[in-house]
């Protein structure tokens, strides 16, 4: 069976209470996540014994908001549309990935999801070999190509082809709007002598996207090039620390199945479309082992 069919064979019951969303989930697991950001920064600024521990913590915290602003960009994480955009666009701003460019983006790579010529994932590859696979993981390779994304939107020189000619204007706006906003926070940082952003954010993100990047290379490494989203995607079976902190897309293949499904929801369509799943791992640990075992050297 295909997602298609998996689909197909849904009851409108079941397809209304997969797709019901709701503010709810949302806010509670956003207050959650949030909080512990401001209490482990809180922390980092008061140097606590022990300090320098504290930063590759916040550090996954704060790019696992890309997990958020996913789900923000498909407009399921609350019931209010409102909402989904303004926390989309404080999710991209914290971790480069302005909203409006990223939707595009995405939306791109859900049409086209493991196809080699169209999937704007694959336009840079997965690592082939353990050096490419170590400056992969590094994050050093992504924070290049959003700072030239970033710059290049700004300008109105990239042409990327999955945004639409009526919204080149809003992707060019919102990329000065992110530039200025950074550069008017480094301004004041330096009047005031502050170091404060510089621990509780730009250091963490650093240490910790490497962990995303762990993370996310687990969603399609590996799987078939085709069409049928219940095997060109991977679900990782993992814990309810890992599940929480990514907004329950470890569940992925169950999300490219059926996008409009909330995060809240996810675990409901899981236990509906399991047998199907194509492609399975039992924790990211085991993918890794798996996925380094068959790099070149």
């Amino acid at each position: 069976m295909d997602h298609r069919a998996l689909l197909a064979s849904l009851s409108q019951e079941q397809r209304r209470a997969l797709t019901e969303k709701s503010d709810q989930p949302g806010l509670v697991r956003l207050v959650s996540h949030a909080s512990l950001i401001v209490v482990l920064g809180a922390l980092i600024l008061m140097r606590v014994p022990a300090w320098p521990l504290l930063l590759p913590i916040q550090g996954i915290l704060i790019v696992f908001l890309f997990t958020l602003e996913h789900e923000t960009i498909h407009r399921t994480a609350f019931a209010s549309e409102r909402l989904n955009d303004w926390v989309a666009r404080f999710c991209g701003f914290l971790i480069a990935i302005p909203a409006e460019w990223f939707r595009y983006f995405h939306f791109a790579h859900h049409r086209h999801t493991q196809d080699p010529d169209h999937d704007p994932e694959l336009g840079e590859g997965k690592p082939e070999t353990l050096r490419d696979y170590v400056i992969h993981v590094s994050g050093l390779p992504l924070w290049w190509s959003l700072a030239r994304t970033l710059s290049a939107n700004a300008i109105g020189t990239r042409r990327d082809g999955f945004v639409p000619e009526n919204a080149r204007r809003r992707v060019r706006r919102e990329a000065r709007l992110t530039l200025a906003g950074y550069a008017a926070l480094a301004v004041l940082s330096i009047a005031v002598g502050s170091t404060a952003l510089l621990w509780v954010w730009i250091v963490p993100v650093l240490l910790g996207q490497p962990f995303l990047r762990l993370y996310l290379l687990a969603e399609h490494g590996r799987c078939p090039f085709v069409a049928n989203m219940l095997e060109n995607t991977r679900t990782t079976y993992t814990n309810r620390v890992v599940r929480w902190l990514a907004w329950n897309m470890p569940y992925h293949a169950e999300h490219h199945a059926y996008p409009v499904v909330p995060f809240h929801r996810l675990p409901d369509f899981h236990r509906i479309a399991r047998e199907h799943l194509r492609e399975t791992e039992n924790g990211y640990a085991r993918f890794h082992a798996a996925y380094v075992a068959e790099l070149k050297s």
